[in-house]
């Protein structure tokens, strides 16, 4: 998520104070992604360092105003313009905690994408409800919240659909290590076996 073109994207729109920018982000995106004021204000300081804000100075009530500088119309310009990169995709908790899992011995790997599974369900149950409620509304002003619902109902949907896979994969791998085993069962002589054919040579030499 970058905070620091949300914020640009925000002074865009008209000059505001640190708490102002996080309750305009948090009330435009649900409060999906809670933003830490200390991290709003460490933004600004850099967004000012870096020419795309100025510092207006106090409005009277002990809030620093900031507005965009052209270089910050420019840089939230081009922020909206181009895609969103995925070469560096963000570190997905549970899909390193299940690459973990089926290479360490004693974890119950099914087990695991099951409860995830469980946890997922409901997630998307929530959305889901939430989105049917904010929709029978029909104000405006929710349009940009029912969009970041939408992102999230897709994103679990689909987090669904990849645990239901790796559970047949899990599956797969089991019956295929089960079927080695048996192969390699049959295929090799009982050690009593090998035992009586060698006594047996032993004995036609003497």
């Amino acid at each position: 998520m970058s905070v620091r073109h949300s914020l640009l994207a925000l002074l865009q729109e008209q000059p505001r104070y640190g708490y102002q920018l996080r309750a305009e982000f948090e009330q435009r995106t649900g409060s999906t992604w809670p933003l830490n004021i200390g991290q709003v204000y460490t933004t600004l300081d850099r967004l000012e360092r870096d020419g795309l804000v100025t510092n207006d100075g106090d409005d009277g009530d002990g809030h620093v105003i900031y507005r965009l500088t052209d270089s910050g119309e420019d840089e939230v310009r081009n922020w909206f313009a181009k895609p969103v990169a995925a070469t560096n995709p963000p570190r997905n908790e549970l899909a390193i905690k299940l690459a973990l899992a089926v290479t360490l011995p004693g974890v119950d790997v099914r087990a695991v994408i099951q409860a995830q599974r469980s946890a997922s369900m409901r997630s998307l149950q929530d959305y889901t409800k939430v989105r049917r409620t904010t929709a029978a509304h029909d104000r405006p002003e929710d349009t940009a919240w029912l969009l970041v619902l939408d992102s999230l109902i897709y994103s679990t949907e689909a987090e669904v659909r990849w645990l239901d896979h790796c559970e047949s994969r899990m599956l797969q791998l089991s019956k295929h290590h089960a079927a080695r085993s048996r192969t390699r069962d049959v295929g090799e002589p009982a050690s009593g076996a090998v035992a009586e054919d060698k006594s047996h040579i032993h004995g036609g030499r003497k």
